[in-house]
């Protein structure tokens, strides 16, 4: 017989969410436009980075060195400077995801309480 350990006591019950309810889909679907286009807004500037800068445009920027170190700027974009851009495109993308999320949690805590107080019902 195997019995489950009990919930720790501050930890909160899941909440059931109702898809049929539309404020709460619409809700749901804001919340993963917002991930898409940060998303979408991060690959592109890592492929203008990676990409552009290491690629296409390497050429044009070795006239320039990169500053203190005399490298030219196209092999740094291609050797260093795309993968900093990359971790640093993660960094954004997490804080700002962690941001979105607790905007997201929010909302739906905000509609809950609504949903609550108008039937008692589940959101």
């Amino acid at each position: 017989m195997h019995d489950q350990p009990p919930a720790p006591p501050d930890q909160k019950p899941k909440r059931k969410i109702d898809y049929s309810n539309p404020i709460i889909v619409k809700s749901i679907q804001k919340y993963w436009e917002r991930n898409i286009r940060v998303m979408g807004i991060l690959l592109l500037i890592w492929a203008a980075a990676g990409l552009g800068c290491g690629i296409l445009f390497a050429d044009w920027l070795n006239q320039f060195n990169f500053p203190g170190t005399g490298y030219p700027l196209g092999f740094w974009f291609a050797q260093q400077g795309a993968i900093i851009i990359f971790v640093i495109i993660i960094l954004i993308y997490a804080l700002t995801m962690n941001k979105i999320d607790n905007l997201h949690k929010r909302e739906l805590d905000e509609l809950h309480t609504k949903s609550k107080n108008n039937d008692g019902g589940v959101v």
